[in-house]
């Protein structure tokens, strides 16, 4: 597993790669939606990107959040 988790309180909860080129965060909305963002610095091997995602429930946007690391995992 190259991501790590980063940080995780009541409103945001983030992970990053190991590379360090790359985040992936859940943040809990004041509406009570969650926003899912992904984060690849250009300085990254793979190409860069940002992507943001809204979501009404946490679950599905912790599903969205795993799918973004499982598909920017670096290879071993």
């Amino acid at each position: 597993m190259n991501w790590s988790l980063g940080r995780e309180d009541d409103t945001i909860t983030e992970w990053e790669r190991s590379d360090g080129y790359a985040t992936v965060r859940v943040r809990e909305r004041a509406d009570g939606g969650f926003v899912v963002r992904l984060d690849v610095m250009e300085q990254a091997a793979d190409a860069s990107a940002y992507e943001r995602e809204r979501f009404d429930d946490r679950e599905t946007a912790l599903d969205r959040a795993a799918e973004w690391r499982e598909e920017r995992a670096l290879d071993d």
